[in-house]
């Protein structure tokens, strides 16, 4: 019965999840859409290379604690409270450092405007403190319909605010204020969702124990932070904020949609895994569902964006985006071993090994700055290659550990994702050979799309995967327990 019991409390997790990020990210694409139509290039670069700098800084905010918060079984109203004085005590800190350091920012990058947007968007640093506690007491709890209703609300109206101000010609303003409105909103909204508040009470012994499992994911974070971001720094400084803005729309779709579902996944994994941290055997099991039904959603979503990348450039953020197209087919296959990265690492977390993890990181970030090193000669492609090479190499990497850990190796892992890798493979041949019919770009890229899921589904039907399996059978499963919650509901109050 316990079983069923979490079973059913992890599957509504991971369908409020879907939804907060599936929402989110829904409207965050069709809000990105009208502001690239309506912004240049170059702007959206200049955002780009703020956000870098604020990213970096975040993570000292959140310094690993948000994770430990998740994984220490006991966490009482003294961790919760200490972290989250510490972290206003950081981001105030932080502040003050990109405050004073925006001018030598600007100047470094020849762009004199990002003194003044460096300095307003900065302030996220204190929303991003207060909201990773209140996160960390939604996982705990495993609420994620509060944090739907607090980030789908946030990003509707930051939306339309940064739509309008682009409208009004607000230029680049229009991106900051969208952002800002943003981060603002979910912490208010949060505040009235969650019960959680701060008391007046600060422990050092506290902080240093959450610490000692959460300097190695501190460490770890800042390695990914920096190398992720070192390539758009490079490219800013050696190319233009044009060219940055072409690779990191090319960047972003396929982020999105990755991010949403293997995201998702990830997010209700943690919290899961680590209350089976005991058992092994279960903790491979879970870790084995997440690679193989992540992939079978993630695979075609990739393969089928990288098929349609020009003429859906084309239609959705107009021709003087074009330029972007190279770099979303490099990062759509980039993207798509995801799965394989984050399950691993997800499982180190929830066994308490995030040295391991953080041996991992530091190894993988020696071999990218190496491969990064060697690809800048070639130019701005060859970098976005790059990333790609360091992808395919990771994935040996984080799966490496899992043999000791969990018995789950290299091989077993490929063998479980490979039908669905040659199901999608398939299903792109076919759809790319649609644009030779001669039909309208709209009309052909609705056809391709259309296709593309009849005989991704098709296909996996007849040859009987997995997943495909799996995720009929819990469909089927979850509609029969409400249809009988309901049933139960109208019995009682007749």
């Amino acid at each position: 019965m316990n079983n069923e019991i979490t079973k059913a409390k992890v599957l509504s997790s991971l369908f409020w999840k879907l939804m907060e990020r599936g929402g989110t990210q829904g409207i965050q694409f069709i809000v990105t859409i009208v502001l690239a139509r309506l912004l240049l290039p170059e702007e959206f670069g200049l955002i780009v290379l703020v956000t870098i700098f604020i990213t970096i800084a975040g993570v000292f905010v959140q310094s690993g604690f948000n994770t430990a918060l998740i994984q220490k079984k006991d966490a009482d109203e003294v961790d919760f409270s200490s972290v989250f004085y510490l972290s206003l005590i950081v981001a105030s800190l932080l502040y003050i450092i990109l405050f004073f350091s925006a001018p030598f920012i600007a100047t470094f990058f020849e762009e004199t405007l990002l003194t003044t947007v460096i300095r307003c968007l900065s302030l996220t640093l204190f929303f991003g403190a207060f909201n990773s506690i209140q996160i960390a007491v939604i996982a705990r709890n495993m609420q994620f319909k509060k944090l739907f209703v607090s980030s789908f609300g946030a990003i509707v109206i930051s939306g339309i605010l940064g739509i309008v101000m682009a409208y009004a010609s607000f230029g680049v303003w229009a991106l900051v204020g969208q952002q800002l409105t943003n981060q603002l909103l979910v912490s208010v909204i949060l505040w009235f969702t969650v019960k959680w508040r701060p008391k007046l009470i600060f422990s050092i012994g506290r902080i240093k124990n959450l610490f000692s499992f959460g300097w190695k994911l501190l460490a770890s974070s800042l390695l990914d932070t920096l190398y992720n971001n070192i390539t758009s720094l490079i490219i800013g400084k050696l190319f233009s904020p044009a060219t940055l803005g072409f690779y990191n729309r090319g960047e972003q779709f396929p982020s999105l949609i990755v991010s949403n579902i293997d995201g998702s996944i990830q997010s209700v994994m943690l919290p899961t895994l680590s209350s089976y941290q005991d058992n092994k055997q279960r903790v491979k099991e879970i870790v084995r569902r997440s690679i193989v039904t992540s992939s079978f959603i993630v695979f075609p979503m990739m393969v089928g964006l990288a098929t349609i990348a020009e003429p859906f450039i084309k239609i959705v953020l107009t021709a003087k985006w074009l330029p972007a197209v190279p770099f979303l087919q490099i990062f759509c296959a980039s993207y798509a071993l995801w799965p394989i990265h984050t399950a691993n690492l997800q499982a180190f977390n929830a066994l308490g090994r995030s040295d391991i993890f953080l041996n991992l990181e530091i190894f993988k970030k020696i071999l990218g700055l190496v491969i990064l090193g060697i690809s800048i000669p070639f130019g701005v492609y060859g970098i976005a290659l790059g990333v790609f090479i360091s992808s395919i190499l990771s994935t040996f990497i984080n799966a490496y550990p899992s043999l000791k850990l969990i018995d789950y190796s290299f091989q077993d892992q490929w063998k479980d994702i490979i039908p669905s890798l040659l199901v999608s493979l398939v299903m792109g041949a076919v759809v790319y050979s649609i644009q030779w019919i001669g039909m309208t770009a709209i009309l052909t890229l609705i056809v391709q799309v259309l296709v593309g899921i009849v005989v991704y589904v098709g296909l996996a039907k007849v040859f009987r995967l997995e997943s495909y399996t799996y995720l009929v059978k819990t469909g089927k499963a979850i509609i029969k327990a409400k249809g009988e919650r309901q049933l139960e509901y109208y019995g009682s109050h007749r």
